[in-house]
């Protein structure tokens, strides 16, 4: 199962009301509609199937209207299927009965189907308010993409609205958002019609909309990447992988999956022509607005509305630092620093001010809050920065978490180069903590994987296994990044003890059992650091 999870531009510059209130809409609907439809959505596929079956049995039968144009619909959209009721062998005890009647027998049974047929379609959900090609209303084309028809369907709907539909609200405003989304909706069940004319059930369900929104999002944010979960039952064992990849590469291939199966046989019960006509039409939108300058001027317009003013602190210290009274500089902005702690003003405010005291060790601090409050809000270049600022006021031992953050930004932008001297620098940093040992590793990674450097990466290796911080539980990947390296290997030793080139090293106190997992973890969490992405990557 592959399956979207996020995607580095989940984030806007406002509330995205128009969305949220889409999802709610949904939500409320199915709670007062989905258990009539399941009550109702046996009984009338029984009713309709046992229609086709009396009139392909007994041709002459005399049908109510409702009938005439469920039959009349098979027959004409799809003959093939209509012969294939009358000419092939029962299709159960009802069909074979009705095979063996005369035509008053059959007469007498096909109006009392067309009386249940009437009396359900007067009050049926499913009748009126779902999308039916050949009796499609005005209302349907709209209540047919607010119905669902389970919790399934409803929350991956929701879920891939709530990835697509934020930025799309953020970048074209509410207004043109909501109208963009009810049109998509609409034209999706239209193709969807055109191209099963001879569907007697009804269409319904939200991803038409939303696939509109998927395909605007493909061409507004073509590079943004999305983090996937891959997931697998194997026996007893449930695996799971995380990875990024771009909407580039990834909502095409999505695309070609729906068109493969709006041609293979047998693939029913998916709308994937509503899937394709939604993807196509957001395309074409997306394509309009941002090249007739319609998005530009939207964008403007929503800048000026988020525009605020700033805190009249900052201004005041601002002065007060152009007029070197710098120590009531930082006495205002760490007032304003204590009620707003993600102020990413007065932090660079204050940044400054302690630079001009030669406070360095204050300014490196609050360098490293600088490059928090980004990382946060996934600006990695601008956090960046302000590690590299850290730096240069003589930092040496930035804060792990954001550190290895910014490794991790490093390798996605395949800057291995500096990605594994970031990794090197953090061991150095942080020599006999257990942090060294995951930076250690990853730079042994980088080496040999992207780098081709298996000198560089046997040395790192190395020094990982001679390391006297506990690393048991990294034992194999070390034993196995050395023997890629075709550097030589110790065995471990089959009752367990320590190889002979590590027994000279001296004794390390560790725990055991639950007591590594438990240190384990809390290193874990106190970095951040993604084992898998440390050691597998």
């Amino acid at each position: 199962m592959l399956f979207p999870i996020g995607h580095e531009d989940l984030r806007g510059r406002r509330w995205p009301v128009v969305t949220i209130v889409i999802i709610a809409l949904n939500v409320v609907i199915f709670l007062g509609t989905h258990w009539k439809m399941d009550e109702e959505a046996s009984r009338l596929a029984e009713i309709k199937v046992n229609t086709l079956l009396v009139a392909a049995a007994h041709p002459d039968v005399q049908l109510t209207h409702s009938q005439q144009r469920i039959v009349d619909v098979v027959r004409s959209q799809n003959p093939a299927l209509f012969d294939e009721i009358k000419n092939e062998k029962p299709e159960n005890s009802f069909d074979e009965e009705q095979r063996s009647e005369d035509t008053e027998q059959a007469q007498i049974v096909a109006a009392d189907l067309g009386k249940q047929l009437d009396g359900m379609e007067k009050d049926s959900i499913t009748e009126n308010y779902t999308y039916i090609p050949y009796k499609a209303s005005a209302i349907s084309l709209i209540t047919a993409n607010f119905l669902h028809a389970g919790w399934l369907h409803l929350i991956g709907n929701m879920w891939f609205l709530w990835l697509a539909g934020t930025v799309l609200e953020d970048a074209w405003g509410r207004p043109i958002y909501a109208v963009f989304y009810m049109i998509a909706g609409v034209v999706a069940l239209l193709v969807q019609g055109a191209a099963t004319p001879h569907m007697i059930g009804g269409i319904l369900g939200a991803s038409g909309a939303i696939a509109g929104a998927m395909g605007a999002f493909l061409v507004r944010f073509p590079k943004t990447k999305i983090r996937f979960l891959f997931a697998v039952f194997l026996g007893f064992r449930f695996l799971r992988w995380k990875f990024l990849a771009p909407a580039y590469a990834m909502l095409p291939l999505w695309l070609g999956g729906q068109v493969l199966s709006a041609f293979v046989p047998g693939m029913g019960g998916v709308a994937y022509w509503a899937h394709i006509g939604g993807f196509g039409f957001g395309m074409i939108v997306a394509v309009a607005l941002k090249y007739s300058g319609a998005e530009h001027r939207v964008n403007q317009a929503i800048e000026d509305k988020v525009s605020w003013s700033a805190d009249p602190r900052i201004e005041k210290a601002s002065d007060a630092i152009e007029q070197n009274q710098v120590d009531a500089a930082i006495g205002l902005l760490k007032s304003l620093v204590a009620e707003q702690p993600e102020s990413h003003e007065a932090h660079d405010l204050l940044m400054q001010a302690y630079m001009r005291k030669q406070d360095s060790v204050s300014a490196q601090a609050e360098a490293a809050a600088l490059c928090k409050i980004n990382l946060k809000a996934r600006e990695m270049d601008l956090a960046l920065g302000n590690y590299e600022a850290y730096c240069n006021l003589g930092g040496a031992k930035f804060p792990t978490t954001e550190w290895m953050a910014l490794c991790r930004h490093l390798e996605g932008k395949q800057i291995w180069q500096r990605a594994a001297l970031e990794y090197e620098k953090i061991a150095a940093a942080y020599k006999g903590e257990k942090p060294s040992i995951y930076a250690l590793i990853s730079a042994g990674r980088i080496n040999l994987k992207q780098l081709g450097n298996t000198t560089e990466a046997a040395r790192l290796y190395r020094e990982v296994k001679d390391s006297p911080v506990p690393h048991h539980e990294w034992e194999d990947a070390i034993r196995k990044g050395l023997a890629e390296c075709g550097a030589d290997v110790p065995a471990p030793a089959a009752n367990g003890a320590v190889p002979t080139a590590m027994a000279s090293k001296p004794a390390t106190p560790s725990t055991t059992g639950a007591g590594t997992v438990n240190a384990t973890n809390a290193i874990l969490n106190s970095s951040a650091v993604d084992i898998r992405a440390l050691v597998d990557k």
